[in-house]
């Protein structure tokens, strides 16, 4: 299969760009800077994109280009930071600006270049840089420029080499689509071989390669995650496969008993189930950091798993729903810095004791959707809220009690039934409840009340790398927040959390 290496220099966008290929129908992923590409196949690689990022090119400190990768003798494609490396590389020259350039620039084009083919020659573009490429290595043409003659884009056509100032990933880039096309397909040559239907093919292969006949246990949630990771599992393995669900204390309302009862009667597939809760919350006593609480969860998890392996004879291989989303946010995936640990990514110990088997980990949320569909899951079930692994936990902020349990899974069952009934859950990409640890006076039935604050989150987004607030009418938040004083205990104010991600994440903690 034809594939796009990302090389990472830091850029706050460089999860787009993946996906912008990918959404082309071609196969890309992300690796640090200073990845060892001895570990990659270099057949396999089509073209080669390096990325934006903060640094300075002129500072001795900074990210570096690795010289290896000309020898995998592709197409190389910078932006921004990744223009301006090739530029220093070839012994062109990069300077400071006075002013960052920030936000949209209009530009002239080349439109007689590959790069630019049928995009008209003057366009809007998104800056965001503090440096410039001011003179040329021997070799390179201008291929863009700005109003006031920056150089903007350049190309060496005859070693393939390719770079723009600004951010083709970004929707304020509007022709961003057409010039990925172009580098893909015109110069890169690549074929559109990127599909759901052909993942699923190459992942049951891969997958019976990796397990041969070895016993799989994975961890079920409920969650689409986890379910469609089964799914794909147990067509590739059937029985060999041990799905088990351990119930943490901190899931939903009915949560064990509505995914015990899918298992056994949509999808036929026997589900272990182990209750331990009390060992769960007893652990989490006094635990106030978020952090903290993941990996004590995701310790947890895994040392459930050997105990449980024990009992299922023979079991040597541990799977997990993990997706690029989790590995990237827990600082694992390209140059990225930790965001939050995952339970099944930051949370592993190194020595686990289990071989690892991940067959999501190369999936967005919605790809997971997509794939979730061709294996036969209903749409209803497709759409269902995304639960976080360590589930109440890190809806929780500060410590966790029974009692805010029980209030959080009230609130919250209130809060799906109220969308559900305005006919806005399959508007909104991802809406829960979260309990703060905010207390303030209230006024019930005439006497002064000091409980808790319960947070509404609602976000649309497509992968959940960003996402904005959604605009959840009045009408429908006053009929929530009236339910919810009026209905659960111990609460006297509701609050509507309308930040968008970035700068906060989509979870409070």
């Amino acid at each position: 299969m034809d594939k796009i290496l990302v090389f990472d220099y830091g850029s706050q966008y460089n999860e787009l760009i993946v996906r912008r290929v990918r959404d082309l129908g071609v196969y890309s992923f992300i690796v640090s800077y200073d990845y060892d590409l001895d570990k990659l196949n270099k057949d396999e690689i089509k073209g080669i994109i390096l990325s934006g990022g903060p640094s300075c090119v002129n500072d001795l400190d900074s990210p570096k280009l690795n010289p290896k990768i000309f020898e995998f003798n592709v197409p190389i494609l910078g932006i921004c930071y990744g223009m301006q490396l090739l530029a220093k590389y070839f012994g062109g020259e990069v300077k400071s600006n006075t002013f960052k350039e920030f936000g949209n620039t209009k530009i002239i084009l080349n439109n007689d270049c590959s790069l630019f083919f049928g995009i008209n020659n003057e366009v809007s573009v998104f800056m965001s840089h503090s440096d410039s490429v001011i003179n040329l290595p021997n070799g390179f043409n201008i291929l863009a420029s700005s109003l006031d003659n920056k150089i903007e884009a350049f190309s060496n056509e005859s070693s393939n080499i390719y770079g723009v100032q600004f951010h083709i990933e970004v929707n304020d880039t509007p022709t961003g689509k057409n010039i990925f096309s172009n580098f893909l397909f015109r110069i890169c040559k690549v074929f559109k071989n990127w599909s759901m239907k052909n993942f699923i093919e190459e992942k049951i292969k891969e997958i019976k390669e990796f397990t041969k006949n070895e016993k799989v246990i994975l961890g079920i949630s409920g969650g689409v995650d986890s379910t469609v990771a089964a799914l794909l599992i147990y067509k590739a393995i059937g029985n060999n496969l041990y799905p088990l669900f351990i119930n943490h204390g901190l899931l939903r309302l009915n949560e064990e008993k509505d995914c015990l009862d899918r298992f056994k009667n949509k999808f036929n597939i026997k589900v272990h189930y182990v209750d331990k809760s009390k060992l769960f919350l007893d652990a989490l006593k006094r635990v106030t950091n978020p952090e903290k609480k993941r990996k004590i969860i995701g310790k947890l998890f895994v040392d459930v798993f050997k105990e449980e392996a024990i009992k299922l004879n023979d079991v040597t291989i541990l799977a997990q729903g993990t997706l690029y989303t989790d590995i990237v946010e827990s600082g694992k995936g390209g140059n990225s810095k930790v965001i939050k640990s995952h339970h099944n990514v930051g949370g592993l110990p190194k020595e686990l004791g289990f071989k690892l088997l991940e067959p999501l980990k190369d999936l967005y949320k919605d790809e997971v959707r997509e794939l979730g569909k061709l294996l036969g899951l209903d749409k209803s079930f497709i759409n269902r809220q995304p639960f976080p692994g360590p589930g109440l936990a890190i809806r929780i902020i500060g410590n966790i009690t029974k009692k805010k349990i029980e209030i959080l899974r009230k609130a919250d069952f209130i809060l799906n039934e109220e969308i559900k009934k305005a006919n806005l859950d399959d508007k909104i990409w991802q809406y829960f409840a979260a309990l703060t640890n905010l207390k303030s006076v209230g006024v019930m039935g005439d006497n002064r009340t000091y409980f808790y604050a319960i947070a509404i989150r609602a976000v649309s987004s497509i992968d959940g790398m960003t996402a904005k607030a959604y605009p959840i009418p009045y009408e429908v938040i006053e009929k929530i927040s009236s339910r919810i004083v009026n209905e659960v205990p111990y609460v006297n104010r509701v609050l509507y959390d309308i930040t968008s991600k970035p700068p906060s994440t989509i979870e409070f903690e």
